[in-house]
């Protein structure tokens, strides 16, 4: 299963998840220039429980180097498909939790989930000599914060059955929840065996994530953040929406909500909406024209259902402006 975006919109942009990215992916041209198998990097910077652990192998790295490790682990991958899945659930997942939480307090967030990750790791193979590297940990704290705080949002996400792309909803506590379960499921499964996935990292960043969200509440608001998400409010909502259709009584019509902000009721503006409706999902472009108020319907014409004389009701969108506020937690 590949998430593609989630249904909840977030109220600011999310330049910590941004720049997370951006961290993450200059961290990774430089490891294809060096190499992406170049031992002295992932001895060096990923994590090597043994290095903590046994005295005859922690003597060759200093405690700057045991300590600096902790975090740059998190920030090296081991090839492309690792790098690109890890930076896709970080941009499905990230954006909501940042906007909850802040982006000075999310940036915290992430890097503590990660440490408690490794921790977790640490504990369960403590002499192991085999690196561990990858953002997976801390974006698994991501997604267990995501869970508690947006369980019922919806994540669209492509299922391949064969070479077609299939995509449907699922709720996010049946996909982070079944997420989590495979880790477990997948630990069992290695028998003991040393694997090339630290399922156990995932394990403990995923519940890191969880604890932590809780105790995020009791922290006080950074100025800063305050600040900046001020500066980063969006004014827009999302290009791209999935409207729910539902049959108009007696007729052969369809009606759904899509969701504009106030700048875009004023100004107008273009989506791509897709309209998932018996077994098939369709894209279209829809232009909402400016000065559209609230409840205002939008007509697409033969989107509806096919009637007796084969011929087709019509589709109705109605308006629903937004007002994007911050909310302080």
């Amino acid at each position: 299963m590949i998430p593609i975006r989630d249904t909840k919109f977030s109220s600011t942009r999310p330049v910590a998840t941004y720049t997370l990215i951006g961290i993450t992916a200059f961290v990774f041209l430089i490891q294809l220039m060096a190499g992406l198998q170049n031992q002295e990097i992932l001895y060096t910077y990923g994590l090597v429980p043994a290095k903590y652990n046994v005295k005859s192998i922690s003597i060759y790295f200093s405690f700057t180097n045991h300590i600096f490790s902790l975090f740059s682990y998190m920030f090296l991958h081991g090839g492309f498909f690792h790098f690109a899945g890890n930076m896709l659930f970080l941009f499905v997942f990230g954006d909501n939790v940042e906007d909850y939480l802040g982006h000075f307090r999310y940036i915290c967030f992430y890097v503590l989930c990660g440490l408690f990750s490794g921790f977790f790791h640490l504990a369960l193979n403590p002499v192991s000599q085999v690196p561990t590297i990858g953002a997976s940990g801390a974006i698994a704290g991501i997604m267990g914060a995501y869970f508690l705080l947006y369980p019922r949002s919806k994540i669209l996400t492509i299922i391949p059955i064969f070479i077609i792309p299939f995509f449907v909803e699922i709720p996010a506590f049946i996909f982070l929840g079944g997420w989590f379960l495979i880790q477990f499921f997948s630990v069992a499964g290695q028998g003991g065996q040393m694997t090339q996935i630290a399922w156990w990292a995932h394990i403990g960043g995923f519940l890191s994530g969880m604890v932590l969200i809780r105790l995020s509440k009791y922290l006080p608001i950074v100025n800063k953040d305050s600040i900046l998400q001020k500066v980063t409010r969006k004014k827009k909502t999302p290009k791209f929406q999935i409207i729910k259709v539902y049959p108009m009584e007696n007729t052969y019509d369809l009606q759904g909500r899509i969701i504009i902000s106030t700048i875009e009721a004023i100004t107008g503006t273009e989506k791509i909406v897709n309209i998932p409706w018996g077994f098939n999902k369709r894209f279209y472009k829809v232009s909402i024209p400016s000065g559209v108020k609230n409840g205002t319907k939008l007509k697409l014409a033969g989107l509806g259902r096919l009637n007796p004389a084969s011929t087709k009701g019509d589709l109705y969108l109605n308006i629903d402006i937004k007002n994007l506020i911050l909310k302080s937690i």
